[in-house]
């Protein structure tokens, strides 16, 4: 993949910020689990997350296996952080977002497997309730953290921001790959 020729066009996208890092740079955690478990209204509703994305090691065995990770994040204005369905209505123009950089890195011959935000919501009706596997499994995106991935953490460590005060939502996609 030529990296430059990617930030050129990175650079024309409305990204907050982009890092380059190794996956083994990711950090998991059970305890990221429990909170999907636990507080997640889509725990179990959706292939996007757990229990349908598989155990945190089988998840981490897969991000494994890609040796590179764009990370790519947007932000949006909205009137009410505190207003989940305010928050929630912006992510779709971070998925268009996340779909391009997806899009551009495959006109280079490089497959991405896609880390995004929160439950997909391709379908209306997710088909894991019926019993049925994903209707379009190579657009549906599983959740950063449905994964076990401590995302602000490895923010952290770039030194990429991901609370700017007031009543900005910052949104992060994950896009792992072979180098």
């Amino acid at each position: 993949m030529n990296q430059a020729l990617l930030e050129e066009q990175l650079g024309q996208l409305p990204l907050i910020c982009y890092e380059f890092f190794p996956t083994e740079e990711l950090v998991f955690s059970q305890r990221v689990r429990h909170v999907c478990q636990s507080d997640c209204p889509m725990y179990g509703k959706s292939w996007a997350c757990p229990p349908g994305v598989g155990t945190v090691e089988q998840c981490r065995e897969t991000c494994m296996s890609y040796d590179q990770c764009l990370m790519i994040a947007t932000v949006a204005q909205v009137p009410d952080i505190t207003n989940l369905e305010q928050c929630l209505s912006t992510r779709h123009d971070h998925e268009q977002i996340t779909n391009q950089v997806g899009s551009l890195m495959r006109q280079q011959g490089v497959e991405p497997y896609i880390l995004s935000t929160e439950a997909c919501a391709i379908c209306q009706r997710c088909a894991i309730l019926d019993g049925q596997p994903c209707r379009f499994p190579e657009r549906m995106h599983p959740c950063i953290e449905s994964q076990g991935i401590v995302l602000t953490q490895t923010a952290e460590k770039f030194g990429v921001a991901f609370q700017y005060g007031g009543n900005v939502v910052t949104w992060f996609s994950l896009l792992l790959y072979r180098g």
